[in-house]
């Protein structure tokens, strides 16, 4: 089997290549061309080419515009990266028989209420970078192709840079912090992605009925306050020399960006743990062993 992974250097991109690598032949490309092959979703030409090229048995596209406040002004490129390339994936991907992964997010949704989630609930996105991404999914599943999309939110991983990462860095310096408490998620490991996307593609290639859309994040939920307090709480138990003394709960008004940013960012995974029998570990697992290796503890 041939495995082409687009983004390979992104958070989830990075993870992609070690649980991916196990299943087959794995290409994995990013903007920069290798051997002639190119996997720069803004330049479509060279994207069809490389896929046209390389015949892969599956497509994980792990790549996409995800400047969020810049994708209100920079609408066409978001367009093209979210969206147009996501078409020309499921293109290809009919035309070769192969399986298409993609990966969305909650920005799909208005943001409203308090309730996690479904797949099924209606879409609203409240700015450019969900309408864009929510056209990335409508144009997959139009295409009729066999693809797997995961929605998932709050996004981390130990390599890159990270909300918990900029947390211990303005600790350090200062001695009050003011985080958002109003906009409550999970934040979901992108170790934790890329294991569950390489066991639903195991178990998919023998079960085809499978394929569809699915809410893929960790379980629990947490504001941007509380992951805050967690990760200075850590870290100073494990030895830190932080000057900050006080974290300050303040509205998303308070903090006024070009995007808006929905406020419930929690997704129902029953349906993805139902239909592939896996356990989705607490958020708190997953960041407490990001901070370990962030700081060697």
């Amino acid at each position: 089997m041939k495995i082409l992974l687009l983004g390979k250097n992104g958070q989830v991109g990075w993870e992609l290549q070690r649980s991916l690598a196990p299943l087959g032949e794995l290409v994995a490309l990013d903007r920069h061309a290798v051997d002639g092959l190119c996997g720069d979703l803004s330049n479509l030409d060279a994207l069809r080419a490389a896929i046209r090229q390389l015949k892969p048995d599956v497509i994980v596209n792990a790549a996409a515009y995800t400047a969020v406040d810049k994708a209100e002004s920079d609408v066409e490129l978001a367009d093209r990266v979210n969206s147009q390339a996501s078409r020309l994936m499921a293109e290809e991907a009919l035309i070769l028989d192969a399986w298409l992964i993609h990966y969305s997010t909650d920005y799909v949704f208005s943001g409203e209420g308090s309730t996690p989630w479904c797949e099924g609930d209606a879409v609203a996105p409240v700015n450019q970078y969900g309408v864009s991404k929510l056209a990335g999914e409508q144009a997959i599943t139009a295409s009729g192709c066999k693809h797997l999309i995961f929605r998932t939110s709050w996004v981390y991983g130990a390599r890159g840079n990270n909300f918990a990462k900029t947390m211990l860095r303005l600790a350090k310096d200062r001695e009050t912090l003011s985080v958002i408490a109003d906009q409550v998620g999970a934040p979901t490991g992108a170790d934790l992605i890329a294991d569950v996307t390489a066991l639903a593609i195991r178990q998919v290639l023998q079960q085809p009925k499978l394929a569809g859309l699915y809410h893929l994040a960790a379980s629990g939920e947490v504001s941007w306050h509380g992951y805050a307090r967690h990760v200075i709480e850590f870290a100073r138990s494990h030895g830190e020399q932080l000057a900050v003394a006080a974290i300050n709960p303040i509205d998303t008004t308070a903090y006024p960006t070009p995007a808006r940013r929905p406020l419930n960012s929690r997704l129902n995974t029953r349906k993805l743990r139902d239909n592939f029998s896996l356990h989705l570990p607490d958020w708190q697992s997953g960041v407490t062993r990001m901070l370990r290796e962030v700081l060697n503890k």
